[in-house]
Parts: C-alpha cells; sequence; structure tokens
C-alpha cells in the first residue's frame, strides 16, 4: 500500500476521539508529511501505532510521540532542542513544523546519532544539527530554545536544560520515576503534569547500550547485589549451633 495512505490512515486514528492524540493542524499535518518508516525501517509495521526496537533504544509509538508533540506546541521558526533524539522520527516532525535549521538534536549514544543523521538525510531533514552529547548537559552553544523536548524520564527537570531556555521557554519531558507523567515546566519553573506515562530513564555518561559501562556506583550496586545472591543464608553455616 502507498505510504502515504498509511500515513493518513494513521494520523486520522490518532484525530479520533477514541485516541485523541493530536489535536493541531500542526502536528497533523507534519506526522501526515513525514515518512516514519524512513525511521523504523520496516513498511509493513511503522505506521502501526506500536513501539519499535532499534540499536538499543525504543522507537516511541505514533501516539506517545504525537502526545509530547502537542504538549510542546512548538510555533513555526522556534528554536528548538531534542534531548534523546534516538533514530530520529519525532525530531523530524519537529523539523517539518518549524523548519529543519531551527531543531538541534543530541543523543549520548554515538551510534543512534550516525543513525539519526541518516534517516533525517534519507527523509529529506538533512540540515537538521544532531550531535553525540550528555543530555543532562544539553546543547547550550546553539541557546537559548523556544522549546525543548527530552525524551527521557528523569525525576526532576535537569538544570542545564532549564537554564538553555528562552524567557517563554518550556521544557516537555516525562517526569518521575516509577510514577511518570508528560510534564510541562516553564521557563520560571512552573510544571504542568498532563498525564500518566512509561519512559525508559535518561542515561548518563557509562549507561549508554552498546559500550562498557563507566557508571562505578550502578556497577559495584549490582555486583553487590550478586554477591549476596550467592552468599550461604544462616541455616546453611556450620558454626552456627542451632541446639
Amino acid at each position: 500500500m502507498d505510504p502515504a495512505v498509511l500515513r493518513d490512515d494513521m494520523v486520522d486514528s490518532l484525530v479520533h476521539p477514541s485516541k485523541g492524540c493530536v489535536q493541531s493542524d500542526h502536528v497533523a499535518g507534519a506526522m501526515r508529511t513525514v515518512p516514519r518508516d524512513s525511521f523504523v525501517g520496516d513498511e509493513q509495521t511503522a505506521y502501526a501505532d506500536r513501539t519499535h526496537e532499534r540499536l538499543g533504544t525504543r522507537v516511541l509509538a505514533p501516539s506517545t510521540a504525537a502526545r509530547l508533540l502537542e504538549a510542546l506546541d512548538p510555533d513555526e521558526n522556534d528554536s528548538v532542542l531534542v534531548v534523546g533524539a534516538g533514530v530520529g522520527y519525532t525530531t523530524a516532525v519537529l523539523a517539518e513544523i518549524v523548519g529543519g535549521r531551527n531543531v538541534h538534536a543530541i543523543d549520548i549514544n554515538r551510534q543512534l546519532v550516525y543513525e539519526a543523521r541518516k534517516n533525517l538525510a534519507d527523509a529529506g531533514y538533512g540540515e537538521v544539527l544532531v550531535d553525540c552529547r550528555d543530555g543532562a548537559d544539553g546543547l547550550p552553544e546553539y541557546a537559548p530554545y523556544d522549546r525543548i523536548l527530552l525524551e527521557a524520564a528523569a525525576v526532576r527537570p535537569p538544570a542545564a536544560l532549564e537554564n538553555q531556555l528562552a524567557d517563554d521557554g518550556q521544557l516537555v519531558m516525562p517526569l518521575g520515576t516509577a510514577t511518570q507523567s508528560i510534564s510541562v515546566v516553564e521557563s520560571d519553573g512552573e510544571v504542568e503534569q498532563l498525564g500518566g506515562c512509561a519512559f525508559n530513564p535518561m542515561l548518563v555518561e557509562g549507561e549508554q547500550a552498546n559500550t562498557l559501562e563507566r557508571n562505578r556506583t550502578h556497577r559495584e550496586d549490582r555486583e553487590f547485589a550478586e554477591r549476596d545472591a550467592q552468599r550461604r543464608k544462616g541455616w546453611e553455616l556450620d558454626w552456627i549451633d542451632w541446639d
């Protein structure tokens, strides 16, 4: 089937009141235009409302991406930073809305950065800047940003990202740990929660997929837990006189 028809069907389902994920014309128009199959790689399922796995990361389902985009509510020509670009689909939709030269994207995984660059170029958005950075640091060289989208969960808004917002800017992110909510963080620190979600936690240097782990605290915690699991229990010890 023609991918354009599949995109229309996908967006129609997201606009329908049963889902209601897409409410604005600019998000609907952009999602009808961006070829999602360029980012997912499987034309048969690219337009189904489901997640995909790619290079150790999760490609958001269209409905989840739409919720983030609607919360972000970018205007034409806004300067936008995407933190956790992944394979680049959400970045491409934003480029369609605000213009590719106004979108900057970062990811901590260098392999994903290369993948996002290729996918964006193949889809016609090669002017988007994609760089390998620790998301918690943002991209201060091009700040301030009218909109920042963080596609990973954190217990609190990263201070560097808040500092890189324009005076009337907004940061959209999944806020929380076990219980998360898509949240809009204003430049003055005010937070609006828009509903529950479930995102992977934000990675720090040394925790990303496909790399050697260098975060000693996490590694040691796991090693100690493994040792405890292998240690003999009290009733197994020879020196305890149970009588």
